[in-house]
């Protein structure tokens, strides 16, 4: 096992053999890039991440940061670990050569962040929201914000967060009541709270970029109902002067940390705009410049959110991913036990992954962090697709099938990947409770992400409310055709997976008859009571799919190695079909319960009365 971070050699197939990224060099976008540069920038982070991040990550848990009263403390390796991964050019990684990026595809940007996310989830969340916050500025922000705010940003000198949520107002944002009141300069003073917002005070760097949701007053000094009232602010911890140095400070004030079950590395904060602590030009309020228009907020943020939410579906996948590593090579080296068939007890016990239901274990990890792997990083290949592809229908479809899949790409890997890790406790046993081995802080870690960035129930509302039906059924119009693509090269190679393939293709049908069921019924209520049902079962089949893909490109390269192959190599592609049939098999199925209960548009919960409980 070369890591227990990540299998190098998993992300090389998936990149390279499935996927096929090097073809991206022929856009011009990527032109200067070959498989080599590629492969260099993934080694890169993995050496970064296995130095730098890996070896603080239970430090990260146990020596979580520190409010007193004045300052947040973390320690002083995280900073040193964040430097590493800056002065590298990891940050800046996916970014325009215009502003200092290597102009790396989304996938392998996404892939190189996968080693990070592994080695230590709590730190590599810091890069991971302030890359968003980039990107958000320069989608929306105006040449002179992008100027301002996005160099420093890149270069690891500021961080970035995104502040939503309050306290009154979770997910629902259209409740929010932060209000940003304008000024004679064009600024805006804004007052309010956010809460839970991660990385919103720390001493990693000099400055914190804060991107804030608020609505300006009506001329009545009312606030606009609903989430159409909503603009986007930037607002800095620290003001700049007039020469674009650091100046007075801010009206953003720390009140307080969160402590968490897992993801301790991170702060989360709850922070107050406009209290009067601070006095920026000798009065009360927190200085911000509008990003986009105004009222347009939601949309704007939404570019951070999805790019987010397909950054929480790979972390989930690497916190399931490390902690099966783990769990092998705890099988393959703990001695306990006979085989059924040979009980003499003067026999030497064997290593568990000798014992049947400890490999069932192992296998069902496999498959769900592999699988999951392969969602996100499909996902990160459309985000490729739809902004480089040379054709603009090309880019439309794969436009189309990102949105249908992105809550897929997020909460899936929350699920079942949580699933890896509690099997990773099962197999290492008592072991596993306890603190002497990581897998208990990576579950704990892993329970973050079926509730940050939209929680199942929000996901599960958005592809069944919305997205299946967006464009009179567009996005799942363009899954069907990737589908049977799927299915005719599946053909091709004959056998179990052509089998595979048609089984696919009649839950496909299936699913679209009770997509129709439900819409069909006449009440919202109805139709949406079991959406996070719909998402677990069409998620289940979006990753049995990925897993035929797989399958095939595992199976024609098998076909195709030499008589003097390495043994390693066919016991790779021979667990890769394996992990196929286990998922195509054992899970696919699981779907079958669930869309019969969609189909009958079963009321029970929805129905369930308050008193009742």
């Amino acid at each position: 096992m070369d890591s227990k971070i990540l299998s190098r050699r998993d992300l090389s197939f998936l990149l390279h053999e499935w996927l096929d990224v090097a073809a991206l060099t022929s856009r011009p976008r990527f032109a200067d890039h070959s498989r080599e540069t590629f492969d260099a920038a993934l080694d890169t982070a993995a050496r970064i991440a296995t130095e730098q991040f890996a070896p603080i990550n239970r430090l990260l848990d146990t020596d979580e940061p520190r409010f007193d009263g004045e300052r947040v403390h973390t320690p002083e390796p995280l900073k040193k670990a964040l430097r590493a991964f800056c002065d590298a050019g990891m940050m800046s990684a996916g970014f325009d050569a215009a502003h200092g990026g290597m102009q790396l595809p989304y996938t392998v940007e996404r892939a190189c962040f996968a080693w990070f996310n592994g080695a230590s989830i709590g730190a590599a969340a810091y890069p991971l929201l302030t890359m968003g916050n980039a990107n958000l500025l320069l989608a929306h922000g105006s040449p002179e914000q992008v100027a301002t705010w996005v160099p420093p940003m890149l270069a690891g000198q500021w961080f970035g967060t995104m502040c939503l949520s309050e306290p009154q107002a979770g997910s629902s944002l259209s409740d929010i009541r932060t209000r940003a009141e304008p000024q004679p300069d064009g600024s805006y003073r804004l007052f309010g709270n956010k809460m839970w917002i991660s990385g919103g005070e720390q001493d990693l760097t000099e400055n914190i970029v804060h991107l804030v949701l608020a609505k300006i007053p009506n001329a009545d000094g009312s606030l606009p109902p609903g989430v159409k009232g909503i603009s986007l602010f930037l607002v800095p911890k620290v003001l700049l002067d007039a020469q674009g140095g650091l100046g007075e400070r801010n009206d953003v004030t720390l009140a307080g940390l969160n402590h968490k079950m897992g993801y301790r590395g991170t702060t989360n904060t709850l922070l107050n705009f406009g209290e009067g602590r601070h006095l920026p030009g000798g009065r009360a309020g927190a200085v911000g410049q509008l990003v986009g228009q105004p009222g347009q907020g939601l949309s704007c943020m939404f570019h951070m959110m999805n790019e987010a939410r397909i950054g929480v579906g790979m972390g989930a996948v690497m916190l399931g991913y490390t902690a099966y590593l783990h769990a092998l090579d705890y099988a393959r080296n703990r001695p306990q036990g006979r085989p059924p068939k040979g009980k003499d007890p003067a026999a030497p016990q064997v290593p568990i992954v000798a014992h049947a239901d400890v490999r069932r274990m192992l296998l069902a990890q496999k498959a769900y962090v592999e699988g999951g792997l392969a969602l996100t990083l499909y996902c990160a290949r459309l985000v490729d697709e739809q902004n480089s592809a040379p054709d603009a229908a090309a880019r439309a479809d794969a436009h189309r099938l990102l949105e249908l899949l992105t809550p897929v790409a997020k909460s899936w890997p929350s699920q079942w990947c949580q699933e890896a890790n509690s099997l990773a406790i099962q197999v290492h046993g008592g072991y596993g409770y306890t603190r002497d081995y990581p897998v208990e802080q990576f579950y704990r870690d892993q329970r973050l992400n079926p509730i940050h960035e939209g929680t199942h129930g929000i996901q599960g509302l958005d592809l069944l409310g919305r997205k299946v039906r967006m464009e009179s059924g567009a996005a799942m119009t363009a899954y069907g055709v990737a589908l049977d693509r799927t299915a005719s090269a599946a053909r091709g190679v004959g056998g179990e997976w052509s089998d595979a393939a048609d089984a696919l293709l009649r839950w496909r049908a299936r699913i679209d008859a009770v997509i129709a069921r439900l819409h069909g019924c006449g009440d919202v209520d109805r139709t949406l009571a079991n959406a996070s049902v719909f998402l677990e079962a069409f998620g289940h089949h979006v990753v049995a799919w990925l897993w035929l893909e797989q399958a095939i490109a595992a199976a024609r390269a098998r076909d195709a190695l030499p008589p003097q192959a390495a043994d390693a190599e066919r016991a790779f592609y021979d667990g890769k079909l394996q992990a196929a049939r286990f998922f195509l098999r054992w899970e696919l199925p699981r779907i079958g319960p669930m869309l019969d209960l969609l189909d009958s548009i079963d009321t029970t919960t929805l129905d369930m009365r308050d008193a009742w409980f």
